[in-house]
Protein backbone atom coordinates (compact mmCIF):
# COMPACT_ATOMS: atom_id res chain seq x y z
CA UNK A 1 0.00 0.00 0.00
CA UNK A 2 1.33 3.32 -0.67
CA UNK A 3 0.30 7.00 0.70
CA UNK A 4 0.52 10.44 -0.61
CA UNK A 5 1.21 13.35 1.46
CA UNK A 6 1.08 16.93 0.09
CA UNK A 7 2.78 19.68 1.76
CA UNK A 8 1.65 23.60 2.09
CA UNK A 9 4.02 25.48 -0.24
CA UNK A 10 6.75 27.05 1.73
CA UNK A 11 7.01 30.78 1.68
CA UNK A 12 9.48 33.11 -0.01
CA UNK A 13 11.53 34.27 3.06
CA UNK A 14 12.87 37.23 1.27
CA UNK A 15 9.44 39.16 0.57
CA UNK A 16 9.65 42.49 2.09
CA UNK A 17 6.60 45.09 1.93
CA UNK A 18 6.22 47.64 -0.78
CA UNK A 19 6.00 51.01 -0.19
CA UNK A 20 4.68 53.87 -2.48
CA UNK A 21 3.81 57.65 -1.72
CA UNK A 22 3.36 58.87 2.20
CA UNK A 23 -0.74 58.58 1.22
CA UNK A 24 -0.83 54.62 0.39
CA UNK A 25 -0.49 52.33 2.60
CA UNK A 26 3.18 49.80 2.39
CA UNK A 27 1.85 46.22 0.46
CA UNK A 28 3.17 43.34 1.54
CA UNK A 29 3.51 40.27 -1.09
CA UNK A 30 3.26 38.15 1.17
CA UNK A 31 -0.98 39.06 2.05
CA UNK A 32 -0.89 39.38 -1.61
CA UNK A 33 0.13 35.62 -2.11
CA UNK A 34 -2.27 34.42 0.50
CA UNK A 35 -5.17 36.82 -0.26
CA UNK A 36 -4.97 35.95 -4.45
CA UNK A 37 -3.91 32.46 -4.26
CA UNK A 38 -0.74 32.99 -5.92
CA UNK A 39 1.90 30.13 -5.25
CA UNK A 40 5.37 30.27 -4.99
CA UNK A 41 5.81 29.14 -8.20
CA UNK A 42 5.70 32.68 -9.35
CA UNK A 43 8.87 34.08 -7.70
CA UNK A 44 9.37 36.97 -5.16
CA UNK A 45 10.79 39.05 -8.08
CA UNK A 46 8.12 37.99 -10.91
CA UNK A 47 4.90 39.24 -7.72
CA UNK A 48 7.13 42.25 -6.86
CA UNK A 49 7.04 43.42 -10.42
CA UNK A 50 3.71 42.57 -10.74
CA UNK A 51 3.47 44.26 -7.29
CA UNK A 52 4.79 47.76 -8.56
CA UNK A 53 2.68 47.85 -11.79
CA UNK A 54 -0.04 47.30 -9.96
CA UNK A 55 0.31 49.87 -7.08
CA UNK A 56 1.36 52.16 -9.81
CA UNK A 57 -1.93 51.66 -11.58
CA UNK A 58 -3.65 51.95 -9.15
CA UNK A 59 -2.01 55.24 -7.62
CA UNK A 60 -2.87 56.61 -10.69
CA UNK A 61 -5.98 55.36 -10.76
CA UNK A 62 -6.67 57.14 -7.62
CA UNK A 63 -4.34 60.07 -8.28
CA UNK A 64 -7.32 62.79 -8.49
CA UNK A 65 -9.55 61.42 -5.21
CA UNK A 66 -5.97 61.18 -3.09
CA UNK A 67 -5.63 65.18 -4.53
CA UNK A 68 -8.67 66.03 -3.37
CA UNK A 69 -8.00 64.00 0.07
CA UNK A 70 -5.24 65.89 1.02
CA UNK A 71 -6.74 68.75 -0.13
CA UNK A 72 -8.66 68.63 2.86
CA UNK A 73 -6.03 67.73 4.99
CA UNK A 74 -5.71 64.10 5.34
CA UNK A 75 -2.49 62.90 5.38
CA UNK A 76 -2.74 59.00 4.51
CA UNK A 77 -5.71 56.25 2.84
CA UNK A 78 -6.65 55.10 6.78
CA UNK A 79 -7.34 58.47 7.99
CA UNK A 80 -9.70 58.99 5.00
CA UNK A 81 -13.30 58.78 7.34
CA UNK A 82 -15.05 55.60 7.24
CA UNK A 83 -15.99 52.23 8.73
CA UNK A 84 -13.22 49.84 9.76
CA UNK A 85 -12.95 46.29 9.65
CA UNK A 86 -10.49 44.27 11.66
CA UNK A 87 -9.37 47.33 13.35
CA UNK A 88 -8.76 48.81 9.56
CA UNK A 89 -10.21 51.35 7.32
CA UNK A 90 -12.44 49.79 4.75
CA UNK A 91 -10.26 51.91 2.22
CA UNK A 92 -7.28 50.00 3.17
CA UNK A 93 -8.85 46.87 2.08
CA UNK A 94 -10.08 48.06 -0.59
CA UNK A 95 -6.73 48.90 -1.60
CA UNK A 96 -5.24 46.13 -1.14
CA UNK A 97 -7.35 44.37 -2.94
CA UNK A 98 -7.35 46.49 -6.15
CA UNK A 99 -3.65 45.93 -6.44
CA UNK A 100 -3.57 42.11 -5.20
CA UNK A 101 -6.28 41.77 -8.18
CA UNK A 102 -4.28 43.84 -11.08
CA UNK A 103 -0.88 42.18 -10.07
CA UNK A 104 -2.67 38.51 -10.25
CA UNK A 105 -4.66 39.52 -14.04
CA UNK A 106 -1.00 40.91 -14.78
CA UNK A 107 1.03 37.56 -13.51
CA UNK A 108 -2.09 35.39 -15.06
CA UNK A 109 -1.50 37.36 -18.73
CA UNK A 110 2.22 36.21 -18.28
CA UNK A 111 1.46 32.89 -17.61
CA UNK A 112 -0.53 32.49 -20.68
CA UNK A 113 2.44 32.71 -22.83
CA UNK A 114 4.38 30.38 -21.03
CA UNK A 115 3.50 27.25 -23.59
CA UNK A 116 2.50 27.45 -26.73
CA UNK A 117 1.55 23.84 -27.50
CA UNK A 118 -1.97 22.78 -28.25
CA UNK A 119 -2.20 22.43 -24.76
CA UNK A 120 -1.02 25.91 -23.64
CA UNK A 121 -4.09 27.38 -26.17
CA UNK A 122 -6.50 25.61 -24.27
CA UNK A 123 -4.87 26.54 -21.07
CA UNK A 124 -4.82 30.25 -22.10
CA UNK A 125 -8.52 30.36 -22.97
CA UNK A 126 -9.43 28.86 -19.78
CA UNK A 127 -6.98 31.82 -18.02
CA UNK A 128 -9.38 34.60 -20.10
CA UNK A 129 -12.46 34.60 -17.57
CA UNK A 130 -10.34 34.77 -14.15
CA UNK A 131 -8.14 37.40 -15.91
CA UNK A 132 -11.68 39.56 -16.51
CA UNK A 133 -12.72 39.01 -12.84
CA UNK A 134 -9.70 39.83 -11.37
CA UNK A 135 -9.59 42.87 -13.60
CA UNK A 136 -13.09 43.31 -12.71
CA UNK A 137 -12.60 43.41 -9.05
CA UNK A 138 -9.79 45.93 -9.41
CA UNK A 139 -11.76 48.51 -10.77
CA UNK A 140 -14.43 47.98 -8.27
CA UNK A 141 -12.54 48.10 -5.94
CA UNK A 142 -11.27 51.45 -7.36
CA UNK A 143 -14.33 53.00 -7.77
CA UNK A 144 -15.71 51.97 -4.11
CA UNK A 145 -12.54 53.91 -2.15
CA UNK A 146 -13.67 57.07 -4.52
CA UNK A 147 -17.41 56.49 -4.08
CA UNK A 148 -18.21 56.34 -7.38
CA UNK A 149 -20.60 54.02 -9.14
CA UNK A 150 -19.04 50.28 -9.98
CA UNK A 151 -20.57 50.60 -13.62
CA UNK A 152 -21.34 53.50 -16.09
CA UNK A 153 -24.60 52.81 -18.55
CA UNK A 154 -25.16 55.18 -21.94
CA UNK A 155 -28.18 55.25 -23.64
CA UNK A 156 -27.44 55.11 -27.24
Amino acid sequence: MSSFLTTAPSRPATETPIVSSPFWPAVDPVDIRDDQRIDNSITPARLKAALIEAIASTNSALAAWRIAQQAAGIETLAAVACETIDETSIHVHRYRRAVGCLAKALLLERYRDFDTTGKGDKKAEQLTDPIDDCRRDHLAAIADIAGQPRTTVELI
